[in-house]
């Protein structure tokens, strides 16, 4: 597992995915790829992940805004007039 800093995207071992889980809100995590991290969606917290080791400290995770952590939403369609 890289962790993109070769220019290799890293990745993750699904099952490791499975188990980890955010350590404020013992919620699921996502992974994001392009940015090597662990995303917890309630805590708007994105987990680094350093030479294939995710780094689970609150401390070192980096805040998230929610544009970062809910895809866009779909455009709105006319409704009835």
């Amino acid at each position: 597992m890289a962790d993109g800093r070769d220019g290799r995207k890293a990745e993750i071992d699904p099952k490791l995915l499975e188990l980890l889980a955010c350590p404020l809100t013992k919620g699921p995590l996502a992974w994001d790829p392009e940015r090597s991290e662990l995303v917890s969606r309630v805590a708007k917290l994105a987990y680094p992940v350093r030479d294939g080791i995710p780094v689970m400290l609150p401390s070192e995770a980096r805040s998230i805004s929610a544009e970062d952590v809910l895809p866009a939403a779909p455009p709105r369609l006319g409704g009835p007039s």
